[in-house]
């Protein structure tokens, strides 16, 4: 019965600890105000604003052609 009971302090505790962790005072989101977010840059106009440009890439081809060298041989069937 014993280990019954610590088996059942230990997984309440350990909910009671997820709880107070997961919506803790500091797990809130923060609202950033106007004056704040005007000051912080998002990476992409960080990238913009040191000349990075956005270009496409080449369309692939709709066949591939066939890699050089010898084919490759089909696997061993493991089942007898």
């Amino acid at each position: 019965m014993r280990p019954v009971l610590v088996a059942l302090a230990i997984a309440i505790f350990g909910i009671l600890a997820m709880l107070f962790v997961d919506h803790g005072p500091w797990s809130h989101p923060h609202a950033r105000t106007a004056s704040l977010s005007d000051h912080q840059m998002t990476t992409a106009q960080a990238a913009r604003d040191a000349g990075a440009v956005v270009v496409p890439t080449a369309p692939k081809p709709a066949v591939e052609p066939e890699p050089p060298g010898p084919k490759q041989a089909e696997p061993p069937n493991p089942k007898p």
